[in-house]
């Protein structure tokens, strides 16, 4: 299958329309299924999504090596369009804490090398440090990333989650594909600084958190029961005080998805696509249900009158409660 296609800035790839974040198939909202994680990243590459998106930081490894099975198990034309995506410089103990972020040149080199074994590939299609090393110039990071370019290792350079003025530096040391961030009906930070400066230096946003980590997506509860390595039992958003609010907005756009025939979920990653073609929202679906939900987000059109009433329904500062906790809000080079 052929799903419609965008293109990743000016220098960047052609990939889906829709790519697939994995994060949430390692251990980051609860426990996992593996079986199930493999079948999904394979129902996507089966229905056309080429673009797959990791950390390496995620559980410490796991995804990545997860996707490198999914890739080896897959049938050998499925393969070879899966174009990946790699965030790095994220520093983790033992215990799965968090230590801070590395943008070393010797480190990204590294981290690389590692991804690349664990990931059983012989290149990264884009390769990003996934916070600001506040220690290390985005130039000196970003110059790394062109090196391992210039040696066959990386194909393009990304950024993600960085402000414009750190958009502008990295953008003047080597051509950028794409800034990833999280944007979506209640995560409309970028608006302001950020995407004016992605669209004027000809940059895409590939778009994380389209559903808000399940919160807008039409089927989160205010009595669901959150385990503890879920990472939306610290989330504010998820709080008591907030959450209820949150789901209000929720109610409100369920009201407009179902004039639509539509999902709540579909009428929410349709938003972020038609926002612009210098957009690509990832789906962070865990089950080929899920997956195929959001990929009929693709077939939702949304005209003036629809996006005006989504936007009435859920403005964009109605959110209740930051999209990080206030420790991982520091680390932010954005909004």
């Amino acid at each position: 299958m052929t799903l419609r296609t965008r293109t990743l800035g000016t220098t960047g790839p052609q990939v889906s329309a829709l790519g697939l974040g994995c994060m949430g198939m390692s251990p980051m909202y609860g426990d996992v299924d593996r079986e199930e994680s493999i079948a999904t990243i394979h129902a996507a590459l089966e229905a056309g999504v080429t673009l797959l998106d990791t950390g390496d930081f995620y559980a410490m490894g796991h995804n990545e090596m997860l996707i490198g099975e999914a890739l080896r198990t897959a049938p050998a034309a499925r393969r070879e369009q899966a174009l990946l995506s790699v965030k790095f410089g994220a520093l983790r103990g033992p215990g799965g804490e968090w230590s801070g972020y590395d943008g070393r040149p010797a480190a990204v080199k590294n981290f690389a090398a590692y991804s690349l074994q664990r990931l059983g590939v012989d290149h990264i299609d884009v390769y990003r440090i996934a916070r600001l090393d506040p220690d290390v110039p985005i130039e000196e990071t970003v110059g790394a990333i062109a090196e391992l370019i210039e040696q066959g290792h990386v194909r393009h350079v990304g950024l993600s989650e960085v402000g414009a003025d750190t958009i502008r530096r990295a953008a003047a040391t080597a051509p950028v594909s794409d800034l990833q961030i999280e944007y979506a009906l209640i995560s409309r930070g970028i608006e302001e600084e950020v995407l004016p400066t992605t669209r004027e230096l000809g940059i895409s946003i590939t778009a994380y958190g389209v559903l808000s980590r399940g919160l807008i997506s039409g089927h989160f509860s205010a009595d669901r029961q959150l385990a503890a390595n879920d990472f939306r039992a610290h989330s504010p958003r998820f709080q008591d005080g907030n959450l209820q609010h949150n789901l209000n907005l929720v109610e409100a756009l369920r009201k407009i998805a179902e004039q639509k025939g539509v999902t709540v979920a579909q009428i929410a990653i349709a938003w972020v696509l038609a926002q612009g073609e210098d957009i690509v929202p990832l789906v962070g679906a865990r089950t080929r249900e899920r997956l195929t939900e959001s990929l009929g987000a693709l077939d939702v059109v949304l005209d003036a009158d629809d996006l005006r009433a989504i936007e009435d329904a859920v403005p964009a500062d109605a959110a209740a409660g930051e999209r990080y906790p206030a420790a991982q809000m520091t680390h932010l080079g954005s909004k």
